[in-house]
């Protein structure tokens, strides 16, 4: 709160003129509420009581004239209000633009698209509520200052009863400030935690669902959505606080008037003062607390929260260290120069006897997208022995996702069977297909929390020395070292894609379950780093299925499926080479590309 104090204060010191215009203006539109009370006792009083008509009346035009002249000055003083709101928001706007282009510029900086958010809509946030502030505030204390003075020039007693429940309330009020703050800044930042949650989990749906991670996702959500929701109830608690200000300060002082009237005109206190007592308190008073209350424990709250926001996200211009990057690029992972041995520790299934049952078993399968649609697979049979190393390779929209899909279990084939291990996958639910079955796909899953619990997200029993071998075995210990190690807490949103695809790619190699299938999952990756983390799940006990991003993946595979027109060809890569035109082609292809730019895992 101190930057938000420090940074105000700032802002009104250096318009120091223009806020003594803004007084100047205040004091002339104050003149009804320091005269209308005194003005109407006076017109019942000598007027009207005392059968003066025209003297009644003549004391009401005097007060008709105080409110045009306040009208008046009303007009100047928003033109003043002006004057101090707008040179503000221009310095809110250049602060951000001025972060904003020194990240940019930056060596191996990222686009920050909530800078476009921070100088369309948190500046005029912060803009609109600063003005609105100004205007209660002083609306507050020169209208409430005119209605006491008022009130003390008509019936001093009346002044000290009125007096005494209005700071009342101002006290209950500014005590519960601090706490409306922070339960405002909790509700913020509960939604926008929710909001990163929902996102992750609708981005990596395919993969969750690959997982049988459905339930624990759904709960984690479902926890973000309780915080929320607690948050909310907090801060709507919060205006039964301002409610009880309200009543103490603007309705107490009315009830303290209408039961003592008949006390105070039996002891000499006229009709007309006590009218116009009434007419201080429910003109001037009450609509002045009820401004600044509902002001500033509305727009008050939103200026606070906004503005501590700009000025944690943008320093202010001038010299100073380098501000911390919200992920700087991991530095290239070293070329490996051979297979990385497997520590003993590495979880993985156990090695099967020669007569276990095939990794994957298709009979018949076919499918399509609709019911009058193209098939994409028709009649394939195809079988995937036990710890077979098999890449899947094909034009784009030939159906290779689909294949990975289908052998996941993810979407029912219109007709023929898969079996995973012997299991039909018809007829076993998600959470048992996630303990024969991993499917890593292109756009990677990561969730809020620390790169640990993302890593352990489907083995939590696993240990460090593990966790720590996996992550050596894939060629992942600089983006480790970057992020700050096991322990830190990372943000989804602020990872690259290739950043994401490593991070799911150890975490899959960490499950327990014996089949793997990389859907274009290293896609992101540079080759080098690709092929190190290929030979990894290559050595993992289990089998492996690669949906093919280079001709290099089929080439590291021991068997090769193609999809050839309508006959998918199974064989080793020298035998598709003979039998294929479509693998001549795409090998061709493939190795007639400019080979990728090397860059960091950061910029894939």
């Amino acid at each position: 709160m101190s930057g938000i104090r420090g940074t105000t204060w700032e802002a009104l010191r250096a318009r120091r003129r223009a806020l003594g215009r803004l007084a100047a203006w205040s004091v002339a539109e104050s003149l009804p509420a320091l005269l209308s009370g005194l003005f109407v006792a006076r017109a019942v009083d000598r007027g009207f009581l005392a059968g003066q008509f025209g003297a009644g009346l003549a004391w009401l035009a005097g007060l008709a004239v105080a409110v045009l002249v306040g009208a008046a000055a009303t007009g100047r003083v928003y033109r003043s209000l002006g004057d101090v709101v707008e040179p503000f928001r221009d310095e809110l706007a250049a602060r951000v633009v001025h972060a904003a282009l020194r990240d940019a510029t930056r060596p191996d900086s990222r686009p920050d698209s909530a800078a476009v958010a921070r100088l369309t809509h948190q500046v005029e946030v912060v803009r609109d509520t600063f003005g609105g502030l100004l205007l209660v505030v002083r609306g507050f204390l020169f209208t409430a200052g005119a209605a006491l003075l008022g009130l003390l020039a008509l019936a001093p007693p009346l002044a000290g009863a009125v007096t005494a429940p209005l700071l009342v309330g101002l006290a209950v009020f500014g005590a519960a400030l601090p706490a409306m703050v922070a339960h405002q800044r909790a509700q913020v930042a509960a939604g926008e935690e929710l909001g990163r949650s929902a996102a992750s989990a609708l981005a990596g749906h395919r993969d969750v669902v690959a997982c049988g991670a459905q339930d624990r996702v759904v709960a984690g959500v479902g926890r973000r959505v309780s915080a929320q929701a607690d948050a909310e109830r907090s801060l709507a608690r919060m205006t039964a606080v301002r409610s009880l200000s309200l009543g103490l300060g603007g309705w107490l002082p009315v009830v303290v008037l209408v039961l003592a009237a008949p006390w105070l005109v039996r002891h000499g206190l006229s009709t007309g003062a006590v009218l116009g007592a009434l007419v201080y308190v429910t003109t001037g008073l009450q609509p002045a607390l009820h401004a600044v209350v509902r002001g500033v424990g509305g727009g008050g709250l939103r200026y606070a929260v906004t503005l501590d926001r700009i000025l944690r996200a943008c320093p202010p211009p001038g010299p100073g260290p380098r501000r911390p990057a919200a992920a700087d690029p991991a530095p290239r992972p070293p070329t490996v120069p051979g297979p990385v041995p497997r520590p003993p520790t590495v979880s993985g299934p156990a090695a099967r006897p020669v007569a276990a049952p095939p990794a994957i078993r298709l009979r018949g399968l076919t499918f399509r997208y609709g019911p009058h649609a193209r098939p994409v697979l028709a009649d394939l049979t195809l079988t995937v022995a036990d710890g077979e190393h098999l890449a899947v390779v094909g034009p784009s929209g030939a159906g290779k996702s689909t294949l990975a899909a289908l052998a996941a279990g993810l979407v029912p084939p219109e007709s023929g069977t898969v079996h995973l291990a012997g299991t039909p996958v018809a007829a076993t639910p998600p959470e048992a297909l996630a303990r024969l079955r991993v499917l890593v796909p292109q756009e990677a899953y990561v969730r809020s929390g620390t790169l640990a619990d993302n890593l352990r997200y489907l083995h939590p029993e696993v240990d460090d020395a593990t966790v720590t071998a996996a992550v050596d075995a894939l060629g992942a210990r600089p983006l480790v070292t970057r992020l700050g190690g096991l322990d830190a807490e990372i943000d989804p949103a602020a990872l690259s894609a290739g950043e994401r695809q490593l991070v799911a790619a150890v975490r899959a190699y960490l499950a327990p379950a014996p089949l793997v299938v990389l859907d274009e999952a290293t896609c992101h990756l540079d080759p080098t780093l690709e092929a190190t983390v290929e030979r990894a799940f290559a050595r993992r006990p289990g089998t492996l299925v690669v949906i093919a991003h280079r001709i290099s993946s089929a080439a590291r595979a021991r068997r090769v499926l193609v999809f050839d027109g309508d006959r998918p060809l199974l064989g080793t890569h020298d035998e598709l080479l003979v039998r294929s035109p479509t693998y001549r082609e795409l090998v061709g292809h493939w190795q007639d590309e400019a080979p990728p730019p090397r860059v960091p895992l950061a910029r894939a």
